[in-house]
């Protein structure tokens, strides 16, 4: 069996107000302007309790966001932040508190 390379969680903001989740392999440049992100999702609204855009990569989406569903894979254009997300908010992501 081949062994598969470690991801990271990761949110990435666009230069056309674009905010997504995924993943990225672990040695991934994330000074680039264009990534590749697997088990992709876009976050269209976020409440007041996730206290911002970096609160997504912090604590993740709640029940009072509204995020689209994951699509296996996504290039995003035009990147114009990276943060790396905490375990907590990958696991609140990977949940999908907002069904």
């Amino acid at each position: 069996m081949a062994k598969t390379k470690a991801s990271i969680p990761v949110l990435v903001t666009t230069g056309r107000k674009g905010v997504f989740f995924g993943y990225v392999p672990a040695e991934t440049d994330l000074t680039r302007t264009t990534l590749r992100l697997e088990k992709a999702q876009n976050c269209l609204y976020w409440s007041a309790e996730v206290r911002g855009v970096f609160g997504l990569a912090v604590t993740g989406p709640t029940a009072n966001c509204r995020v689209g569903p994951a699509v296996p894979a996504l290039t995003v254009h035009e990147i114009t932040s990276v943060s790396e997300a905490t375990p907590e908010a990958a696991r609140a992501w990977e949940a999908a508190p907002w069904k």
